[in-house]
């Protein structure tokens, strides 16, 4: 099979395909001593291994996070201990609640945060403005209040606090349930 190599390029990338194909079929195996163990006659022996294959990272790789994200327990929440998770201090955790159902919403920190488009929400009960579609303060139980019931509501408005619930549970982690003042 005859093959024109006339060219620099076509002789240098022939020379690297064979180099390839060659390290692929014949790794190089290097020695390393064997790691320690109980066994004192071990200690001499060694270890075949593949030449380039890590088996330490000892440069500082680590697929470990930094620091592990906190660990979320379902737990039960009144509005007077709900209120303290409203995102004020910068690494604080983010909830809400709707229709009594706690979400950790600290991921959405832009929407949900001090500065955010919802985040009047944080840390109360926001099933009336959810239901309504009303960011205003005065769809706000006060945390001394007993929880609203939403007896007033209308079946689209219901409806809508329903599918917000379940955006809610698709995108966030429902860590808690809201009881009244005094029940937790």
């Amino acid at each position: 099979m005859p093959s024109d190599l006339g060219t620099p390029v076509n002789t240098a990338l022939f020379i690297y395909i064979l180099y390839s194909v060659q390290r692929i079929l014949f790794p190089s195996v290097t020695k390393r001593p064997a790691s320690p163990s109980t066994d004192s006659s071990s200690t001499t022996s060694t270890v075949l291994t593949r030449a380039g294959i890590p088996h330490e990272f000892k440069a500082g790789y680590s697929w470990m996070p930094k620091s592990h994200p906190p660990t979320v327990l379902f737990k039960v929440y009144t509005p007077k201990t709900l209120e303290p998770f409203s995102g004020n201090d910068k690494d604080g955790r983010i909830l809400l609640a709707i229709n009594r159902i706690v979400f950790d919403v600290t991921s959405g920190r832009n929407f949900y945060g001090p500065n955010g488009m919802y985040g009047n929400f944080a840390g109360r009960d926001a099933s009336r403005g959810m239901a309504k579609q009303s960011f205003d303060l005065e769809m706000l139980t006060p945390i001394d209040q007993p929880i609203d019931k939403l007896e007033d509501l209308k079946p689209e408005e219901i409806d809508n606090m329903k599918g917000w619930i379940e955006h809610f549970s698709n995108k966030y982690i429902i860590c808690g349930k809201l009881v009244e003042n005094g029940e937790a």
